[in-house]
């Protein structure tokens, strides 16, 4: 498990935060001590989750007694009448607070992957709490001296390379939290930590309701024209839940672009999806999220500069690899002019092929508009390569993606193997659960699949760790990956779409990221690495969807079993830079539109509530990504990454790329899938967690610094 002073700091910094009070153990009935799943280790393997125990209210009287402990454990620690160490400070800290650890974790995976009413409240009650909890740990004056003194003795302290590092950011995070504030800074800071959690946990809670509230109803079939038997089901089915017997229900993801798009048929409902999803938390309803993005800028604003930073962007980026607003800027500001030339281009084919298809129709034409992309896209592809997204899918069912595909490409890299378990409790039916056993034969890690949409689950997809990996502590890892795949009606497979393997590839390589974790300590473990560098290996696992004997693995077709046409394959490979343009374009307005945000160095240039779109219109111009066919991937009110860890920090996932193409350049040039490559990264890389310099560890792995040219190649941006 994460030791709780980084969570802390880690949910503090997405407005999530581990917070305490100054509060007295009270004593707990001897009934509730036996009956409260997080008061002791779990006895089920691997220190797996009681989820068959783990009652919603079970959190709070574990966040109470957790935070009292840890405040009474950190006490202890600051008032220790002898010198400083290594033990009794540094260590002392990575071991305290495994109560609150232990419901905290459960409680925030929870919250996105199966959320409910009643988890709702309890994260909307504790979100100033937790803040609270983090600022009375790392503004402990009396704590930080101690930090501060073994710190400042570094060189002549006999500790090893691990040991070092491990007291630098223990420093590092507690100035960086404010310990070298004056009191009256220090009582500003709490206040604002505090509402800063509120306010993001309302955010995301409103994105949440949104979503489902922003379903779009549709009465008839024939206005489903081009969507799949499946897709009809499901949305028929959708629509049942609702008490709309009937009637139909496209329900929207968190991006810009919704895949009904791709198929539909009718263009006006086209658009109306569109239009449903853009307007997302601006519409004026009780979901709006302009008045709390306000406010959220104002106070991150006034945060960095109290901790002297000119913005909130040159506090965050101070702790990345990219180090500082410039570097970002400049490589994004290298990236944008082409994506959009590029777009552009792309529009054209699109343009080109509207007008031919209404000539043929005897109808005008009319311009290409955001809810035509990517059903155009669809038939220029298919024009060009001869084939659309629907030949793929029956030879993508899931469990051969995840069994034969992801699983096998593991075992042939790095020599793991998977075997399904049923006797281990889980929070949702959807959710499988798999023993992974190293190559020595060995248990690694215990791995959770949950890959199906539901209305308590986030957009998106992602990794996330219930039990880290320590030397510390003993524990090995267990880890889940989420996606968020439309589960098809009772009976029918489940068939992906490209992009949605790639996506399943992609989580786990942060699931492998976790699962080889060899560090000593909690705070180094797994993906606990700068944001701009944990995408970096997930993206580089991608690479074995397409990989030849990979996919000959995999991709067979649900019903027959027959292999995935070679010319098929080719067909996909060769269309692997088409609609590069849009994808780049789309990515890159969201990743300016962030730092546009955060770079803002005088509060009088953040608007109020009213003000925040024409903000958000004028930024996208001003960096030249105002291509009205390609909006955003994500608008400011419903962009959930930068209201919480991903504040100033969306640049990431092409900065990681940058290492992620260079890196496939050199799997391709020394052999691909074979073990001696997948042992190297595993040694030099996935397993080091944050245990040395991010780009050091990159180093280590290639022998050299990374190189751009890879991604520009890979982006058709050469």
């Amino acid at each position: 498990m994460k030791h709780p002073l980084a969570m802390a700091l880690a949910l503090a910094l997405a407005a999530t935060s581990l917070h305490a009070q100054a509060q007295d153990a009270t004593p707990v009935a001897a009934t509730a001590e036996q009956s409260n799943p997080f008061f002791a280790e779990s006895p089920l393997p691997l220190h797996y989750p009681q989820f068959d125990r783990i009652k919603d209210t079970d959190f709070a009287p574990a966040f109470d007694r957790g935070m009292a402990e840890q405040l009474a454990e950190i006490a202890a620690i600051a008032d220790n009448p002898a010198p400083p160490t290594f033990d009794n400070t540094i260590v002392a800290m990575e071991k305290s607070g495994q109560v609150l650890n232990r419901a905290a974790s459960v409680f925030f995976n929870l919250v996105g992957a199966d959320t409910n009413d009643a988890r709702e409240k309890l994260r909307a009650e504790y979100a100033s709490k937790f803040s609270a909890h983090s600022d009375a740990i790392h503004l402990n004056a009396r704590l930080f001296a101690r930090i501060k003194a073994l710190h400042d003795g570094l060189a002549g302290s006999g500790l090893d390379a691990q040991d070092t590092r491990l007291v630098e950011k223990y420093y590092e995070d507690f100035v960086r939290a404010g310990a070298n504030l004056s009191d009256a800074d220090k009582a500003r800071l709490k206040e604002m930590n505090a509402e800063l959690a509120k306010l993001a946990t309302t955010f995301s809670q409103n994105v949440l309701a949104e979503v489902n509230d922003s379903a779009v109803v549709v009465d008839s079939r024939a206005e489903l024209a081009g969507m799949s038997d499946a897709a009809i089901a499901a949305a028929a089915a959708a629509a049942k839940e609702r008490g709309l017997d009937g009637k139909y229900v496209i329900a929207l993801q968190n991006t810009t672009g919704q895949p009904p798009e791709t198929d539909l048929q009718d263009r006006a409902l086209r658009q109306r999806i569109h239009e449903a999803s853009v307007a997302r938390g601006s519409r004026g309803n009780q979901w709006d999220n302009t008045a709390l993005v306000s406010r959220i800028m104002k106070l991150r604003l006034e945060r960095a500069n109290m901790l002297g930073y000119p913005d909130y962007a040159s506090f965050v980026l101070a702790d990345e690899t990219a180090g500082t607003p410039k570097a970002v800027n400049d490589m994004l500001a290298r990236l944008a002019p082409p994506a959009v030339a590029n777009a552009r281009r792309e529009a054209a084919d699109l343009q080109a092929m509207i007008d031919k298809e209404q000539a043929d129709k005897g109808q005008p034409s009319f311009e290409l508009q955001p809810w035509d992309w990517a059903y155009y896209t669809d038939k220029v592809r298919q024009a060009k390569y001869s084939f659309d997204e629907s030949q793929l899918k029956p030879y993508l069912e899931l469990d051969r993606v995840l069994v034969d595909g992801v699983f096998y490409a593991a075992g042939q890299l790095y020599g793991l193997t998977f075997k399904e378990r049923t006797d281990l409790p889980v929070y949702h039916e959807d959710v499988r659960v798999f023993d992974v056993f190293d190559k020595d034969g060995k248990q690694l890690a215990i791995f959770l699949a949950d890959m199906y949409a539901r209305p308590s689950k986030r957009g998106g997809a992602w990794m996330n760790s219930y039990v880290d990996q320590s030397a510390l502590t003993g524990y090995l890892p267990v880890v889940a990956n989420h996606l968020n795949i439309p589960k098809p009606p009772e009976g029918e497979p489940t068939l992906l779409t490209w992009d949605e393997v790639t996506t399943a590839f992609h989580e786990f390589g942060h699931a492998l990221h976790g699962m080889f974790s060899d560090v000593k300590y909690p705070y180094f473990s797994g993906t606990s690495v700068p944001r701009d560098f944990v995408e970096y290996p997930s993206q580089v696992n991608e690479m074995w969807s397409d990989w030849p004997s990979v996919l000959a693995n995999y991709a067979k077709h649900y019903q027959s079993g027959e292999p995935m046409p070679k010319e098929l394959l080719d067909k996909v490979l060769a269309s692997s830079k088409f609609n590069q343009g849009f994808a780049t374009t789309e990515y890159l307005g969201a990743a300016l539109l962030d730092q546009r945000w955060h770079q803002v160095t005088d509060v009088s240039q953040i608007p109020d509530a009213d003000g925040v779109m024409a903000f958000e219109a004028a930024a996208l111009k001003q960096d030249g990504v105002d291509y009205a066919p390609v909006p955003p991937r994500y608008r400011t009110p419903y962009f959930s990454h930068i209201m919480g860890g991903y504040a100033a920090g969306y640049y990431a996932y092409i900065w990681s790329e940058v290492l992620d193409a260079d890196t496939v350049k050199w799997f391709e040039g020394n052999g691909g899938l074979t073990r001696g490559n997948g042992d190297r990264f595993r040694a030099t890389l996935l397993s080091q967690g944050g245990s040395k310099d991010a780009l050091q560890l990159f180093r280590d792995f290639a022998g050299r610094d990374p190189d751009i040219e890879p991604l520009l190649e890979r982006r058709g941006l050469k």
